[in-house]
């Protein structure tokens, strides 16, 4: 969790909400980086996932297990919303994470944020980092607070369990309950939420 918070603080936006949300929902980079403004409901605190990018193309998920709209917790929400308010693209049909360089026109491509996060994790002195490093955490810190590994599947979005225990139904309280502790670790470090969505 420390060394979580070393390496956010490392960061600039975008790349620090970036984190953030690949540690607090445990999304792929691809998934993220695909995101635009218009997958946010503000009102009921969700998050859809629908689409990835590979190598700048814009693709489908994963799989259909990956496409689902997820539970945002309120300090993560609040998070998003400071950058929402602080980035220059951030029209509805805007890349959530949209590059200057490109003019808004493609989100950060892989390649950049993984050096960013290089040059992030070699000044928190915690050696290399690589992207879907925070989706391993998201997994140790939904085991860390008790979560069943049921719910771990769900809220990852594996298809198979098996692959949940490589890195029984949930039910939905369940996965707002883990989803708020993961995000109470990442942005307080204690991991005690206790907030129902």
């Amino acid at each position: 969790m420390e060394e979580f918070r070393v390496f956010a603080q490392n960061l600039n936006e975008p790349f620090r909400t970036i984190a953030l949300l690949c540690v607090c929902l445990g999304l792929r980079i691809s998934e993220a980086l695909a995101l635009k403004w218009s997958d946010v409901d503000w009102l009921n605190s969700k998050l859809r996932v629908e689409r990835g990018i590979v190598a700048q193309q814009v693709d489908d998920v994963k799989s259909e297990e990956s496409r689902k709209q997820l539970t945002i917790a309120g300090e993560l929400l609040t998070a998003l919303r400071a950058w929402k308010q602080a980035a220059q693209f951030s029209g509805t049909y805007d890349w959530m994470f949209a590059s200057p360089v490109q003019l808004g026109a493609l989100p950060w491509p892989y390649d950049q944020v993984w050096r960013v996060y290089q040059k992030a994790a070699e000044a928190a002195g915690i050696g290399d980092i690589g992207t879907h490093s925070l989706r391993h955490t998201y997994r140790s810190w939904l085991d860390s607070v008790g979560t069943p590994v049921g719910v771990q599947q769900k809220l990852m979005r594996h298809t198979d369990v098996r692959t949940t225990m490589r890195y029984g139904d949930a039910f939905t309280s369940d996965m707002a309950e883990a989803h708020g502790k993961v995000v109470d670790l990442a942005l307080n470090g204690t991991g005690n939420s206790t907030e129902k969505m």
